[in-house]
This record gives structure tokens, C-alpha cells and sequence, in this order.
């Protein structure tokens, strides 16, 4: 008789519901991890509005933390019973982009023409989990590519102090590197949810002196300053535009991090930024973006605007573990609610319609 298991599943656009799956198999490279924590993503809601293609019947969620219920015959360095997380991108290593450094990138997947309006094809790079696998909201993940891709987490940290780095601490992180922050910078990070304090975590973590926070919600700002900002504006009360140039002499930030994806950050960012100045993009767009030649300076202002995918891989985890342990960064003030998976669709509504300053669910199976 199959055993089966509890898994949050993408019906339709509108409807995730909890359903029974069979628990998977387990190949020779692979792990079945047993959930222990795991969270809701501001991509799982792109996903269940219909804005981000997933296949029906699909389980969902991306960041895991559990123990290792079975190893497959070919993986080596873990054991059965021992407490791991995956990067919610998780490469098999096998691409050429994997192997020119690139932690994210595995590859294009096809969806077929008309899911995506995107001319037949979306690339996913290495996101697997929640994506074109089966994901992390469920009582059992089956990791593939496990040698490459689970980290020990250290004794003595909690499953919240972990919960972030699978993904919202890896995305923002990977926001701040990109950014090329130096020592002495002045940063401004637009939009403080999950991932936007992490990037402000990372810009402190990374040399910046100055770190200017932009939201809408003062909860968030307070946190924020708990997160390494030094000055936080709330851009419904002031045209932070103009208030970044005034406490940056006209001169403009050295670097601005956008993490929410929308056009009127990301226009933003690029106006708050110096000559020279890095826009270091992390948020996923569900619609065209467009650049205004003004803020651009016709192209003429030695700009640069990066994209980036958070990292995966056991190395880029055990580096993040490694900041936690260390207490260079307590990333468990982000876990404001604790859900059972029995009730996720309740804790979807919560999370979808930002209630309650919500930040991040720990959802236990």
C-alpha cells in the first residue's frame, strides 16, 4: 500500500489547497527530507493569483528545514536522522552557467506557449522546488541532486533562526553582492518585506555606512533599523527621491537595492542612484518594466543594473548557517506567525492580504 502524505497543492489560479500525495520515491541521488519547517514566499502568491505558471496538482513552497528521513545509495557525507536544509534553488551543477559560478542557473525549462505570454518558453533557471518539481509545503520533500544541495544545519539553531537562508536571506545577500558595496558606502534599499530587510542586513554586513530604508509600512521600518538601517523613509510621507538627494548632498546613493518589483521602485531606485551607481534588482516582475531615458541619463551615466536569483547549493548554505551561528544577523524577527499545514490556506489569506504584520510563516506539518 503506497503511503501517502499531506502536501499544499496549485489548483487553479485563486486555489491552493491541502491535498494527500503519495510520499516519493527515492532515487540513488536524491534525499526524502521530512519537513519540519518550512514558510510562505511572496512568489508562492505570484503563483497562486495566476501571475506565475505552475503546472495543476503541483505541490508548492520552495524553503525547507527538516530531517533527513532517507538517503539515496549514491549520497555520501549525511546521515538518515540529521537535521538539513536545501536551497530553494537547487542545481544539479551539471549546466554550463552552474560551472562558470553562477549557484542559481541550471538551465531553461519549457512551459508551453500561452501559460507565460512569453512567446512559448520561461526560463526557471535552478528553481526546482514549488516550480517544476514538487516543493517544500508538505510533510515530505524529495531533494534531487542531494550531494550537491543539503546542509547540516549546526546544533543549537532553531528551525527559525534557519528558516531564511534557503531562499529570503540567500535573495537578499545575494542583492547587497551584487550591488558591490564597498566600505563607507551610502545604500538605499526600496520596499522592507522579508527579503528587503535581508538585503539591508546584507548592505550592513557587507561595509555600508550609510543605509537608507524606503517603505510604506512603519512596522517594517522599525524592524528595519533592527535589520542595520540608519535612516528610514516612508515613501508615503515624503518624495524619497528627492529626500535621498538632500541627505546625500545631490550626490546619489552608491548603490540601490529594489526588492519588490514593481515599476515605481524600480524607477526609483535608478533615480536615487549616483553617476556610476549599481541598481541591484531583486524583485520578481509580473509585467513589463520600463526605463525612463531621464533617469537613465540617456544611457549616458555609467549605470549598471543587476538582476539576480538567490544562490543554492550546500556551499552558499553553509555560509549563510555560518552568519546565524555567528549571530552576525537574527533573521528570526522576520517569523511573526507560526501556522500547522492543516491550515495553510488560512495562513495563504493571512499572508496574501499582509494582515496582522505579517512578515514570515513558520508553517509545521
Amino acid at each position: 500500500m503506497t503511503a501517502m502524505m499531506k502536501a499544499a497543492i496549485f489548483v487553479e489560479p485563486g486555489r491552493i489547497e491541502l491535498a494527500d500525495k503519495p510520499i516519493p520515491e527515492v532515487g540513488p541521488n536524491d534525499a526524502l527530507l521530512r519537513i519540519t519547517t518550512t514558510t510562505i514566499c511572496g512568489t508562492d502568491i505570484h503563483i497562486l493569483k495566476g501571475e506565475y505558471p505552475v503546472a495543476a496538482g503541483l505541490t508548492i513552497g520552495h524553503e525547507p528545514v527538516g530531517i533527513i528521513e532517507k538517503l539515496g545509495s549514491e549520497v555520501a557525507g549525511y546521515q538518515e536522522g540529521q537535521r538539513a536544509i536545501a536551497g530553494a534553488i537547487c542545481p544539479n551543477f551539471n549546466s554550463y552557467a552552474a560551472q562558470d559560478g553562477r549557484a542559481s542557473q541550471d538551465g531553461s525549462y519549457l512551459i508551453p506557449r500561452g501559460l507565460c505570454g512569453c512567446h512559448g518558453y520561461k526560463a526557471t533557471a535552478g528553481w526546482r522546488f514549488g516550480n517544476i518539481i514538487d516543493g517544500t509545503q508538505a510533510e515530505y520533500v524529495l531533494v534531487p541532486d542531494a550531494q550537491a544541495n543539503l546542509a547540516p544545519v549546526p546544533d543549537g539553531l532553531t528551525d527559525e533562526q534557519v528558516l531564511m537562508c534557503p531562499d529570503i536571506m540567500s535573495t537578499g545577500f545575494k542583492g547587497a553582492e551584487n550591488a558591490g558595496i564597498r566600505i563607507g558606502d551610502t545604500v538605499a534599499v526600496f520596499a522592507q518585506g522579508p527579503i528587503g530587510l535581508c538585503a539591508t542586513a546584507g548592505a550592513r554586513l557587507s561595509g555600508a555606512t550609510t543605509i537608507i530604508a524606503i517603505d510604506g509600512n512603519d512596522h517594517r521600518l522599525d524592524i528595519a533599523r533592527k535589520m542595520g538601517a540608519d535612516v528610514t523613509l516612508n515613501f508615503r510621507q515624503c518624495d524619497v527621491v528627492q529626500e535621498i538627494m538632500k541627505l546625500t548632498r545631490g550626490r546619489g546613493v552608491d548603490a540601490a537595492i529594489e526588492a519588490l518589483g514593481t515599476q515605481a521602485t524600480f524607477e526609483s531606485a535608478l533615480r536615487a542612484l549616483k553617476p556610476g551607481g549599481t541598481l541591484s534588482s531583486l524583485g520578481v516582475y509580473s509585467e513589463d518594466l520600463r526605463i525612463p531615458i531621464d533617469a537613465f541619463a540617456a544611457g549616458l551615466g555609467d549605470h549598471k543594473i543587476v538582476t539576480a536569483l538567490c544562490p543554492g547549493g550546500k556551499e552558499r548554505m553553509r555560509r549563510l548557517l555560518n552568519v546565524v551561528e555567528a549571530g552576525r544577523v537574527d533573521l528570526e524577527l522576520l517569523v511573526t506567525h507560526e501556522y500547522r499545514l492543516d491550515d495553510i490556506v488560512a495562513a495563504y489569506d493571512l499572508f496574501a492580504n499582509q494582515r496582522d504584520n505579517v512578515l514570515k510563516i513558520a508553517v509545521k506539518p
